[in-house]
């Protein structure tokens, strides 16, 4: 069985377990990080030298970072729509997840850093307004992507929707100058009707709210 670490609230926590329960897979999840254990135990680091979340536990394999999880998982249980086997067939796709997963999350999560993890004192407008302008440039990449399609490999559902889509819970329940994007809405409502998508990314993160130091 296989055994994950960290919590729910965690944006790279979700990634790994939308894959796992896209696939049906038998598990356990142990909360660590903020809220709980603490990720710089001894015992933990021995597993995760990162000291982040998640962790993946397989028999005696030990894996982190949760793109690395994703794809683990998806080659050793996914069919061959979900992971293709022809590289040249999961090659656009797992560009598009490398995309996902660190240019596009990465922009989103800077906002959410600013709304929700940096003291209101520090928060600067120019900031969110530079911040903003590349998650909108970015959001109109993806758009243009599924303005013909209604995955991102098509019809059907593929790791690569995992990588791209788990951000976009907070990218539409951040309080940011989201533009006006139709074919993103859509996306992310056909990616709501997934209950791995409903019961595993669409998590409440207020209670990370507040987790600041004092400004000096």
């Amino acid at each position: 069985m296989l055994t994950i670490y960290g919590r729910r609230n965690s944006a790279n926590v979700q990634v790994a377990m939308w894959t796992i329960h896209e696939l049906g897979l038998e598990h356990r999840r142990i909360d660590v990080g903020i809220g709980h254990a603490s990720p710089q135990e001894p015992d933990y680091l021995a597993k995760n030298p990162m000291g982040l979340v998640p962790t993946l536990e397989d028999g005696d394999t030990t894996l982190w970072e949760s793109a690395a999880i994703m794809r683990y998982l998806a080659a050793s249980h996914g069919d061959n729509t979900f992971w293709p086997s022809d590289p040249r067939q999961r090659a656009p796709l797992d560009t598009w997840a490398e995309w996902g997963k660190n240019t596009f999350a990465r922009a989103i999560l800077d906002i959410f850093s600013d709304e929700v993890r940096v003291h209101p004192d520090l928060r600067k407008p120019e900031d969110l307004d530079r911040m903003s302008e590349r998650a909108a440039a970015l959001a109109t990449i993806l758009s243009d992507h599924l303005s013909s399609r209604n995955h991102i490999a098509g019809e059907d559902f593929t790791f690569a929707d995992i990588a791209v889509g788990h951000i976009l819970y907070r990218y539409h329940t951040l309080d940011w100058p989201r533009p006006t994007l139709p074919v993103i809405d859509a996306y992310y409502a056909r990616l709501q009707e997934r209950p791995a998508f409903r019961d595993h990314v669409m998590v409440n993160y207020d209670d990370l709210r507040g987790l600041y130091p004092d400004p000096e």
